[in-house]
């Protein structure tokens, strides 16, 4: 079902629409009713104005068709006669007078007043004296026995009797039979007057032939036994109406008059009453039942308007009822929809404090370690459980299922945690295997001389302090700290230089020259390794080829660091859920291992306070910018001072060591350098002091920059050239690191 407004969208509009379809059914129901019963009431109303309108200029017109018929019979009866003849010209003329009055009132009358049976039997009639002209004119030129004229003008008013019953009929009852027997009562008159026009005929004739007198006896008998069978059916008042009238001198000089009829036979009828006597008494017999069936009528209409005005006063009733009836079933509907509306809106408010309030409280309160009791923390609705009803069902199935969801969450907290400390202890034990094989690394290139044997060194010591960043990121995941400390403030420039020496492809990226600017012990370890980590996102997401590039500056609000790739870049909605997985770390979601970087960047930021931003760069990739605050800087340590740098770039020794300068780093002192087999004796030499003109191939230049970052690391503390370990190098063991 297609509603006209669009669907209900709450469960009250739709209750309240189930509700509202049988009612709208019942009013309809009921609506046709009233209407069907009130309708022959307002007919009984209107009876007396539609009997004014259009029965009384019928009547009037059949009144005189009848004395036109009289006339005729008289005409037609004797030989041309030019005072009869005038008589009867003149009573056309008023019967033309009444038909067209009556033609006019059908016509132009307002018909919709009427229904489709009156207005058929009203056209009827109008039709029938259409033939009105055709009878005359047969009649004026005696083309017609004067019988068959009777008959004639007795079928031109058949109709009217018609249009009569028509328009005082009712469907059922006894007002329905009361106007029957009025109308009934009206064909008295007819047969009165139609007596006269036989007789009239008869009399100018001077006889009678059987089939007339037939006729004429046939018309006495049926004005009797209408009176007999239909006055004694009228009401009481009607009924006495007409028997004071059959009590009266007019109404026994009728029947004295008829009685002489019926004894003459055909030879004398026409001699058997006096002209003067018989017409006198039919004229005022047939106004007189005219009389009595107009007050019939009249009581009838009384009566009928009487009961129609009662019973339109119980269907108004009965309708204000069934009005106040549907206004209550609709005013139930929606207060029981109101009610179970309110009900379900609490499940639903408490839904909704489950879901965005208590549940993520608790696994606040949760993730920082507090013992969270479920049973406690969920306690049962009483508002949904109430009731026995299905909606309380589905409180109590909620109530359930609240528990349940604390309960998992507690549970999920638990195996979080475990994973947690599962990861911690893993990355903790890999941090020292890694600050061992560090040191060892660190031992063996301080002992080895072969150049080909100080690269693979290398290579295994750049690949350990990666080992040693992954390892760190899995604690910093873990919500621990990892364990590298430094005693004092570290120069900028040295904590991105170990940042870079933190990437796979650190040849690729193009470090700047650097202010004078620390960073504060406390925070170096975790800069280097944010730095480090947009670093290798930068390289990896840029094609191999390109450089990454590095622009930093001293700002109002501290120091910022900008990194520049030159890759695909991100849409507007990869930046937006970076920037969401950058400022909310603490969502993380092991299935996301695509963004473990970006949790461990949001991470450390927020640990200090540092802003992450990303954008999309000029070059066509993606501009990474770091805003160190003022409390993350520090004054760097002073030329000369033991400072706490990385060392992972470190000097391997590889023929001649030189000082390679490096973009950003800042110069080293006058170190001392050392040629290959120089301190051997000739005989010793394989081969010959390589020159400084030589082109170096890639490894001789990775321990050439590992022997410079050394050197320079060495220059800085004042330490000799010697292979001895100073202690202030170290960062630290790996007790140390972990404390």
């Amino acid at each position: 079902m297609r509603w006209p407004l669009g669907r209900p969208t709450t469960v009250r509009a739709r209750i309240v629409a189930l509700a509202l379809a049988p009612v709208v059914a019942l009013t309809v129901l009921w609506s046709f009713a009233m209407v069907s019963v009130t309708a022959e009431l307002r007919a009984l109303i209107r009876l007396q104005g539609v009997y004014d309108d259009f029965g009384t200029p019928v009547d009037t017109a059949v009144g005189q068709i009848q004395i036109e018929r009289r006339l005729s019979a008289a005409y037609l009866g004797a030989r041309l006669d030019t005072a009869t003849a005038a008589d009867l010209l003149a009573q056309q003329r008023s019967t033309d007078r009444a038909v067209d009055a009556m033609r006019h009132a059908i016509q132009d009358g307002d018909r919709g007043r009427l229904s489709g049976r009156q207005r058929q039997s009203l056209d009827a009639m109008v039709a029938a004296t259409g033939k009105l002209e055709k009878l005359r004119a047969r009649v004026l030129s005696r083309e017609i026995s004067w019988d068959s004229a009777v008959a004639d003008y007795s079928a031109l008013v058949e109709p009217g009797f018609d249009v009569e019953s028509t328009l005082t009929a009712l469907q059922a009852g006894q007002l329905a039979r009361e106007s029957q027997v009025v109308i009934e009562l009206v064909r008295v008159r007819e047969f009165v007057s139609r007596e006269d026009a036989l007789v009239a005929g008869a009399r100018a004739a001077g006889r009678l032939t059987d089939r007339q007198y037939d006729t004429l006896t046939a018309t006495i008998e049926d004005r009797r036994v209408f009176e007999r069978t239909y006055v004694p059916d009228l009401p009481s008042d009607s009924r006495a109406l007409f028997e004071r009238f059959q009590r009266g001198q007019l109404h026994r000089s009728l029947v004295n008059g008829e009685d002489a009829l019926l004894r003459a036979g055909a030879d004398r009828a026409g001699a058997a009453v006096a002209a003067n006597t018989w017409r006198s008494t039919t004229d005022r017999a047939v106004k007189q039942y005219m009389l009595l069936c107009t007050r019939s009528a009249e009581n009838s209409g009384a009566r009928g308007r009487a009961f129609a005005y009662r019973e339109l006063t119980k269907a108004a009733v009965v309708g204000v009822a069934g009005l106040l009836a549907v206004g209550l079933s609709l005013w139930f509907a929606w207060r029981g929809a109101r009610r179970i509306s309110r009900r379900l809106e609490t499940l639903r408010d408490a839904a909704d404090l489950l879901t965005a309030r208590q549940l993520p409280a608790l696994m606040a309160r949760l993730s920082a370690g507090e013992h969270v009791d479920a049973v406690t923390e969920a306690p049962p609705l009483a508002a949904g459980e109430a009731g026995d009803d299905e909606i309380g069902d589905v409180g109590r199935s909620f109530n359930r299922a609240r528990l349940a969801a604390v309960e998992a969450a507690v549970t999920q907290a638990g195996l979080r945690r475990g994973l947690f400390a599962v990861l911690l202890n893993i990355a903790r034990r890999n941090q020292a295997l890694v600050h061992r094989q560090l040191k060892l690394v660190d031992t063996l290139e301080r002992r080895t001389e072969d150049p080909v044997v100080l690269g693979e060194l290398f290579r295994i010591d750049h690949l350990t302090t990666r080992m040693r960043r992954h390892a760190e990121s899995l604690i910093i995941l873990s919500g621990a700290t990892p364990g590298r400390r430094w005693r004092r403030p570290v120069p900028i420039a040295d904590v991105v230089s170990s940042a870079v020496g933190e990437i796979e492809d650190y040849t690729r990226v193009v470090v700047p020259p650097m202010p004078e600017v620390g960073v504060a012990a406390d925070a170096v370890a975790d800069v280097v390794h944010l730095v480090a980590e947009l670093l290798e996102n930068a390289a990896v997401f840029s094609p191999p080829h390109t450089q990454v590039t590095l622009r930093t500056a001293v700002v109002g609000q501290g120091f910022a660091l900008e990194i520049d790739d030159r890759g695909l870049g991100l849409d507007a909605d990869q930046l937006t859920e970076a920037h969401r997985t950058l400022t909310d770390p603490d969502a993380f979601d092991p299935t996301r291992h695509d963004r473990l970087g970006l949790y461990v960047v949001g991470r450390l930021a927020a640990r200090h306070g540092i802003e992450v931003t990303l954008r999309a760069s000029a070059y066509g990739g993606t501009t990474a910018v770091v805003l160190l605050p003022r409390a993350v800087l520090a004054e760097a340590a002073a030329e000369g001072e033991p400072g706490r740098a990385e060392r992972r770039l470190r000097e391997v020794p590889a023929g001649e060591r030189r000082p390679v300068p490096v973009p950003g780093t800042p110069a080293a002192p006058a170190l001392p350098t050392r040629t290959r087999q120089a301190s051997l004796a000739p005989e010793l030499r394989t081969e010959p002091a390589p020159s400084d003109t030589r082109d170096l191939d890639a490894d001789e230049m990775r321990a050439v920059f590992g022997a410079f970052q050394r050197g320079l690391e060495r220059g800085r503390r004042g330490l000799p050239t010697e292979t001895e370990e100073p202690s202030d190098i170290q960062e630290g063991t790996p007790a140390d690191d972990e404390q």
